[in-house]
């Protein structure tokens, strides 16, 4: 009948009641464990009303009473007592109608009839309000759920992104929209494991697999970055995540999140290739050579067979004649020719302007070094054409045969090597000899 919690409001209504129903006392009470306490009254309090509520409470239906009986100016000649449904958790309430006069029994009847009619309307509006609100906070709630689902479908979308998972019962899979997108499958289509499976490259697969069976053995998550063609054929990078869910040590279900790296793994690509190499030629750049003569240092002596530095010969003319663009297609045909003639080195590298040095594996002979130094004087000697132009130009070479010693040590003796080459006239080879230093 009541809701609200102001004493007012309820006071308000049990006035109209009594009013419609032409009593003079009306009181409402809640009945909790340690008796009764009164949430709003209206008229005198008769005297007898504790002891007729008590008769409500022992009983199982309402109790009309057309005459009690009880005698005093401050007695409840005539009673009705109602028991209100209680919502889940509330005390009981329990709603008590009485007059100082006596009522026939009929009209006792009709009230007690009249009085139960605006119970339960009041009961029924008032479910009816708890069942709207009820049903507001579910649809709030679906709002703010629908809400998180699109933030995160958008978060997953910006930052290419989708959550999968597999029942290990069946390998039944499920996927968010963004791993239909990572792999350019339709959403909402039926998903097997072997159909994932397939669009993994060989060597992705199989490290995949494996990581995948060691979580599951092991009950625990595992990481890692692998390539996939997608349904349209289109090669990407993507990181994978997976952890375990087990049931008493027993692995039940694997989820986790799949990610397009697509362009940061070209980026890091991209940059370590810039950080090795040489971008006008494509050789290894001083950085990464420095880095190979190095390791002569760390690995205590278990060094290259030979170093072979190259100058070009009248580069500087052909720079200072026809200028830098064909200058540096000089420089790339230079590198063409020495990565030919150097098939079976370790290194082939661009340290410097015009200059370049190879690095020839601990299994090569003396000989075979020097041979390999005239063949790229004569191959960097023969012609070519670029822009109309015919260019000759020429290669001074100097070799240094490993036998011990520091990188530092290596490095100078093929340099001094190459300047006996240039003071012989240029376009030739020499090699480091220890006796004629």
């Amino acid at each position: 009948m009541a809701d609200s919690n102001d004493d007012t409001d309820f006071g308000t209504r049990l006035g109209r009641l009594c009013d419609l129903l032409g009593i003079a006392g009306a009181q409402l009470t809640t009945v909790a464990d340690n008796g009764l306490s009164v949430v709003a009254a209206v008229g005198p309090l008769a005297d007898n009303l504790a002891l007729l509520q008590a008769r409500v409470l022992d009983g199982s239906c309402p109790l009309v009473l057309a005459d009690t009986g009880a005698e005093g100016p401050c007695a409840a000649r005539f009673y009705v007592g109602l028991t209100l449904p209680a919502a889940a958790g509330c005390p009981t309430l329990l709603l008590s109608l009485y007059d100082s006069k006596p009522r026939p029994s009929q009209m006792a009847e009709r009230i007690a009839g009249l009085a139960q009619e605006l119970v339960t309307d009041a009961t029924v509006e008032q479910l009816r309000q708890v069942i709207e609100a009820q049903a507001k906070v579910i649809a709030e709630s679906v709002r703010a759920e629908e809400l998180r689902r699109e933030l995160f479908e958008r978060a997953s979308a910006t930052a290419k992104i989708g959550v999968w998972q597999c029942d290990l019962a069946d390998n039944s899979l499920q996927w968010t929209n963004g791993v239909y997108d990572l792999f350019e499958i339709e959403r909402g289509t039926q998903v097997t494991r072997e159909l994932s499976l397939s669009c993994y490259t060989e060597a992705s697969r199989r490290q995949m697999e494996a990581a995948r069976a060691h979580a599951i053995a092991t009950c625990t998550d595992f990481a890692l970055t692998v390539e996939i063609i997608t349904a349209r054929g289109n090669h990407r990078w993507m990181r994978l995540t997976g952890a375990v869910e087990s049931r008493n040590g027993v692995a039940t279900r694997i989820f986790g999140m799949k990610q397009d790296v697509t362009e940061e793994k070209l980026m890091a690509d991209r940059t370590r290739y810039l950080a090795e190499f040489d971008v006008m030629t494509g050789l290894a750049n001083r950085s990464q050579f420095q880095a190979h003569l190095s390791a002569l240092d760390a690995t205590g002596g278990n060094g290259p067979g030979a170093l072979l530095l190259i100058d070009l010969d009248g580069f500087k003319q052909v720079n200072d004649t026809y200028g830098h663009v064909l200058g540096d297609e000089c420089l790339k045909e230079a590198a063409l020719r020495l990565t030919a003639s150097c098939s079976s080195a370790q290194l082939v590298a661009r340290i410097g302007g015009d200059e370049f040095a190879v690095l020839l594996g601990p299994d090569t002979s003396a000989g075979a070094a020097e041979a390999l130094a005239e063949g790229i004087v004569a191959m960097i000697g023969h012609p070519f054409v670029r822009g109309g132009h015919t260019f000759r130009l020429g290669a001074s070479v100097g070799v240094a045969h490993y036998r011990g010693g520091s990188s530092q040590d290596l490095f100078r003796q093929a340099d001094t090597a190459l300047y006996a080459a240039k003071d012989a006239g240029r376009n030739t080879s020499r090699t480091y000899r220890a006796e004629a230093r």
